[in-house]
Order: structure tokens, then sequence, then C-alpha cells
């Protein structure tokens, strides 16, 4: 065999095993979408959001654990970021991105209070999981209410839910992304309309003199 006959055979058995590893490695889905602001009255508050790392990095990986199925990566961080700057701009009248972490005892100057959003879970279900033509992504949020000084407010925990059928898809990423979409704008829609709810939030706002939404004045 020549030089040049055992060269062309090693090339070609280099370009099989990366072709065989790229067709190995996990789904991946970077969550894209649009996020519209609420169509709501703006609560007269400046709020201080913080976006930890683990949120806005987020992603979820799931290793496959048989030989039939793909690994799957979903990640959230980018879109998250987006939705909840959309929603918390059309919820309150002013909002401060924080560019550390609050720490107790040192207060945030002329902002009301301060918001952490957490990713505590996130589920999804496809067709080679549940065998019928369906998408899922299931989240579980966790937001800490702390005062400029970064004492708790209020903690609370709320889900969110995405679905979407395959019939005019043409992947399982554009469906894992769209149900993902879906999943965000539930959570949206869920925050705006329970935000002034919670008990501990009540009384946080009727101490900073704001009405109750619907409340007489």
């Amino acid at each position: 065999m020549t030089f040049a006959k055992r060269h062309q055979q090693h090339l070609f058995a280099v370009l099989l095993s990366l072709l065989l590893l790229s067709g190995c490695g996990p789904a991946t889905v970077v969550v894209e979408g649009r996020f519209p602001p609420p169509l709501i009255e703006p609560l007269p508050l400046k709020l201080g959001v913080w976006y930890g790392p683990d949120f806005a990095q987020h992603e979820f990986f799931d290793e496959s654990t048989t030989r039939g199925q793909s690994s799957w990566i979903v990640k959230t961080g980018q879109a998250q970021i987006l939705m909840w700057n959309s929603l918390l701009a059309g919820v309150f009248e002013e909002v401060v991105h924080l560019q550390s972490a609050p720490i107790p005892g040192q207060s945030i100057p002329g902002v009301d209070g301060i918001l952490v959003p957490h990713v505590s879970q996130l589920q999804y279900t496809i067709p080679k999981h549940t065998q019928v033509k369906v998408y899922e992504i299931w989240m579980l949020y966790r937001f800490e209410l702390l005062t400029p000084d970064a004492q708790p407010v209020a903690e609370w925990d709320m889900s969110s839910y995405g679905k979407t059928p395959t019939a005019f898809l043409q992947s399982d990423q554009e469906a894992v992304n769209l149900a993902a979409v879906m999943a965000l704008r539930d959570a949206g829609a869920n925050f705006a309309t329970t935000f002034t709810r919670i008990a501990p939030i009540q009384a946080w706002l009727q101490a900073q003199n704001v009405p109750a939404p619907g409340s007489s004045p």
C-alpha cells in the first residue's frame, strides 16, 4: 500500500469518526421567541431586579437513559431575560437592573423593592416519551421580594406550562422551543395577574401607599 493510499484511508477514518460523534451529541434547543409587554396599568413603583447566574444562564440537561433516545439540552436563560424584562417593564412604572446580588444591610438607593427570580425546576415531555403527539414544558419559579436593603418581604412559588402539537412543526427542536415560549408567556401572564394578590405583597403595597388594583381610590 502506498503512502498516499494509507493517508487517504486515515483521513476517511477521521472524517467518519467526526461524523459519528456529531450525530451522537445531545439535541440542543436555545429558546427563542417574542414576548410582548402586558397591557395593564403599571404599579407606581420603582423596582430593582437581580438576575442571578443560575437564572440568566439557565439551562436544562436531560441525559438519555436508552440507546434509542437523545439527550437534551434546553437553554432558556436568554429567553428568560427577554421575557421578564418585557413583563416587568409593563407591570412596574420603572425597573432598575442591579449589577450585583443584593446584600442584606446594604441599601440600594431609589428603589421601592428588589425582585429576585429563580427557576426551581423544568420538565419536558416529547412524543418519544409519551407516545402521543404533544410537546410540553413545565416550569416552577421561586420569587423573592426584598426591601431596598435586602430584607425579605415575600417568597413564593409559581408554575407555568406550555404545550404545542407537532402538526405544523418540522423538528423536535422547533416543537420544544415553541412549548418553552408558551410556558414563558404563561409565566408572564400568571405573574401579572397574581402578583398583587399575594398577602405579604398586599401589605407591602399598602406600606408603599399603593392602592390594590381595582380598589376604590
